[in-house]
């Protein structure tokens, strides 16, 4: 190819979303179908000044001399793609991505870093999006076509780049414009970030984190209080890497309803739920050929959705599920992962065995939150061992009976605590409990044993 622009360009690459799938669920129509996409796509890039270099399969590669010409094809294209009557079974959704750099020829073909970047950048898109670089972006700011925007979506990690490049999105006026997060390098993920370190427990870890390694459904079993929670999102970020489509965190504890579950999963996914389909339809439609883990947590209050958790095993190969509960699901292939209280010391430990000890250990730590200059000692190793104890090494009873130390002292209330089972039990609702944490108020103690203890 002669009488190629060099010199400052913007190279645009485009390709259908699960272009496979889509071949094999349109099958005769196939044919037809890419036929028309590419006669939209070269349209719009003849349309706009572009040059069409290469078309492979369901793939373009163009070449501008203006970002801001390059823009507009990519919208232009959209518009008509999302308006073209596609088969209902079959609509197709185009990725595209920009970026403007340096037009270098190596014969007939541009060569160097920049066809590289606009390459990587395409691919990190989802089918309706168009993505555009830093440098793309600067220099179409404030020349965009008419209802069209751009939307800062932070900077990511491509393939084969070692610094972070800072990706942007169109804001196209009346198509879609809510995307999950680019396919780069990180693991997109929602887990909530912790505030406390992860203390003890590390065989337990150990444990889980292999039998998430080997099953599809691990579902972590115990009272409330227990620790479950915490012990599920460390295994699931430590196990990050295995899932480059992402680690989704769907608390549970606000519903009640079995038929919210799946669309509480869209909202996790950070998905958009559409009125005329079923939530359930879009979950299996975006993790379907997706290498996901979800982490489905407080199950207990829902478990007549568990058939919703097997349609997903079933649906999505290679999306893993991981649960906490207070019971299990009995579901075909569950592993079921029991969590217990943290290990108590053994009565007359002297202080380097307690300070060992996972239940005084998780005290201590969260005592020198509320209290820098705390530490075990022979003044306090009895007490915080007994108080451990009359806590049933809960870990939510000791975080809260740590919180109160005041000065290396345990509070009052503490040391006068009933045994555990002569105390009265307050039942409380999960929504008295998760309305209290979400408002930053303290549980009692009596409050945290009494929820942690409800199920015996």
């Amino acid at each position: 190819m002669t009488d190629l622009p060099t010199g400052t360009v913007t190279f645009l690459f485009t390709d259908i979303e699960r272009s496979t799938n889509q071949a094999r669920t349109l099958g005769a129509r196939w044919i037809q179908a890419l036929e028309e996409h590419q006669a939209i796509l070269r349209g719009a890039i003849r349309d706009h000044g572009g040059i069409d270099l290469r078309t492979e399969g369901d793939a373009f590669f163009a070449v501008f001399t203006s970002a801001v010409d390059a823009v507009a094809a990519c919208c232009d294209a959209q518009r008509k793609l999302a308006g073209h009557p596609w088969p209902q079974d079959g609509r197709i959704r185009v990725r595209m991505g920009m970026h403007t750099g340096e037009g270098r020829l190596g014969g007939d073909e541009y060569v160097g870093l920049d066809v590289h970047r606009a390459a990587r950048i395409s691919a990190a898109g989802h089918g309706g999006q168009v993505l555009l670089s830093e440098a793309t972006k600067a220099l179409v700011q404030g020349k965009l076509p008419a209802g069209v925007d751009i939307r800062d979506l932070g900077e990511h990690r491509l393939k084969d780049f070692d610094e972070p490049q800072r990706l942007h999105q169109l804001v196209i006026e009346g198509l879609p414009s809510d995307f999950p997060p680019p396919k780069t390098l990180e693991v997109p993920t929602n887990v909530p970030i912790a505030l406390t370190t992860f203390v003890g427990r590390e065989r337990e870890l150990a444990n889980l984190e292999a039998l998430v390694a080997r099953n599809r459904l691990v579902t972590l079993v115990g009272p409330g209080g227990t620790g479950k929670t915490r012990l599920a999102l460390e295994a699931s970020l430590r196990r990050a890497g295995d899932y480059c489509d992402g680690v989704f965190f769907v608390d549970l504890s606000p519903i009640r309803d079995s038929g919210l579950v799946a669309s509480s999963i869209v909202q996790s996914l950070r998905l958009k739920e559409q009125p005329d389909r079923p939530a359930l339809t879009t979950v299996m439609e975006h993790l379907r050929e997706r290498r996901v883990l979800l982490i489905l947590d407080n199950f207990e209050q829902v478990v007549t959705a568990a058939p919703v958790v097997a349609e997903v095993l079933q649906g999505a190969p290679r999306t893993d599920v991981l649960v906490t509960s207070r019971t299990r699901l009995n579901l075909s292939g569950e592993q079921e992962f029991p969590v217990p209280p943290l290990g108590l010391p053994a009565v007359g430990s002297d202080v380097q065995s307690l300070k060992r000890n996972e239940a005084v250990g998780l005290f201590a730590d969260r005592a020198r939150a509320a209290q820098p200059s705390f530490e075990i000692s022979e003044e306090n190793a009895a007490t915080v061992a007994e108080l451990c104890a009359r806590l049933d090494g809960l870990p939510l009873a000791i975080e809260l009976a740590a919180a109160q130390t005041v000065g290396g002292e345990a509070p009052p209330e503490l040391i006068h605590l009933p045994e555990p089972r002569e105390q009265a039990r307050e039942k409380l609702s999960d929504d008295e409990i998760h309305t209290a944490w979400d408002e930053g108020r303290a549980l009692s103690l009596e409050q945290a044993i009494a929820y942690a203890r409800q199920d015996e």
